[in-house]
């Protein structure tokens, strides 16, 4: 059976209710109308990294929150039927048993680790040629310090004052809060590895990166 991609939509709403926001507040935070943000609920318009990151960063989850079921205060040991426990305490996700999710211009994010890893996201994200993490050119800022590993094609990686431009094998680490946006202007798909550090000792862990270099 083919893998259908994680209905991120009714995943977003379900961490809202679940949060106790109301559709209103949430939408106000993030700057957009109740209409949009309904849009995005309801799967009529697909968000895009940018937004989606912006999104469960209002709701105060991690992003790997979109792939979990809907019991978000009482989760299961593993999140999917397709992760299996081969020995206590081991669980195992399967070549093509982990959905992506699919966002704008047809980025798609998978979670690469069986089940959440507390203050740790782990992810393939694949950008299709021409696509981006925002489509109307916004940076992106939100806490945690992020790593990306470029497995695939090529990205450029837009700062605030310059760009930094990766091919196959290249990686490249920063602080999230400092304003950023993926691009592939290229004609072939691109495929990076991300690893963001949302947990205690984030602060540290960048300071201590940005001495070092």
């Amino acid at each position: 059976m083919g893998e259908v991609p994680t209905q991120i939509g009714p995943r977003l709403r379900t961490l809202r209710v679940a949060t106790g926001r109301s559709l209103s507040s949430v939408a106000h935070e993030l700057g957009i109308s109740s209409s949009a943000l309904s849009q995005i609920e309801t799967g009529v318009m697909q968000p895009s990294v940018n937004r989606l990151i912006e999104l469960v960063g209002v709701l105060g989850v991690p992003v790997s929150a979109i792939f979990d079921d809907p019991g978000l205060f009482a989760p299961r040991p593993h999140d999917h039927a397709d992760v299996t426990e081969q020995l206590p305490g081991v669980l195992v996700a399967r070549a093509g048993g982990m959905s992506p999710a699919e966002l704008a211009e047809g980025v798609t994010y998978r979670r690469l680790s069986p089940a959440s890893l507390p203050g740790v996201d782990w992810f393939e994200s694949t950008y299709p040629p021409g696509s981006s993490s925002s489509i109307d050119g916004t940076m992106l800022v939100h806490a945690g310090y992020e790593s990306g590993w470029v497995a695939r094609g090529e990205l450029t990686f837009e700062f605030a004052d310059g760009k930094v431009r990766l091919g196959p094998g290249e990686s490249l680490s920063f602080p999230a809060s400092r304003p950023h946006r993926v691009i592939n202007d290229t004609a072939e798909p691109a495929v990076a590895i991300w690893l963001t550090l949302t947990g205690a000792g984030t602060g540290a862990a960048a300071a201590n990166a940005g001495a070092e270099a």
